[in-house]
């Protein structure tokens, strides 16, 4: 099924498409593509807040789009596999049975996932400033990607 489709078929049902994904096998650079999509994803989101940024304060948009890309594409990266690991020991901790690579693909799968809500919250940064506008729309995205990670944790450790 299409990564598109998949995204979809997330907002219904994160589980069933955890499993989904899981049934394909274990495969690492599946899961690291993900992570780098959605890395990406997140980076291109920030672009106008960034530029609302810069033209606010005069600061130098390259810098602060040379930050932001070392952070999105570096730095976390490293940060998500190590949450990932914690995420599986926590599942290790319940009862689950289910794997590190099942763990970094829930999190991953779930910020990739969710990655239209993170688009729509940078259009508000960038558009309309920081308010009660900009403050829902990071909520919506908060409580849709614990629901994805959540719901993918769940799925893959009832794995048998």
């Amino acid at each position: 099924m299409a990564i598109s489709r998949n995204i979809a078929a997330t907002y219904r049902g994160p589980g069933r498409v955890m499993r989904r994904l899981l049934e394909m096998g274990a495969r690492e650079d599946r899961a690291l593509a993900y992570l780098m999509g959605a890395c990406a994803l997140v980076f291109v989101a920030q672009l106008p807040r960034l530029s609302r940024e810069a033209h606010l304060t005069g600061q130098d948009l390259n810098m602060l789009m040379g930050a932001t890309l070392m952070a999105w594409i570096f730095i976390a990266p490293l940060a998500l596999y190590a949450i990932a690991l914690l995420a599986r020991g926590v599942g290790r901790i319940l009862g689950g049975n289910g794997s590190a690579y099942g763990a970094r693909l829930a999190l991953f799968w779930a910020l990739l996932a969710s990655s239209p809500l993170i688009l729509l919250h940078g259009l508000t940064a960038g558009f309309v400033g920081p308010g009660l506008e900009l403050q829902i729309v990071g909520l919506i995205w908060l409580v849709v990607f614990g629901w994805f990670w959540i719901g993918g944790s769940i799925a893959q450790e009832r794995r048998s």
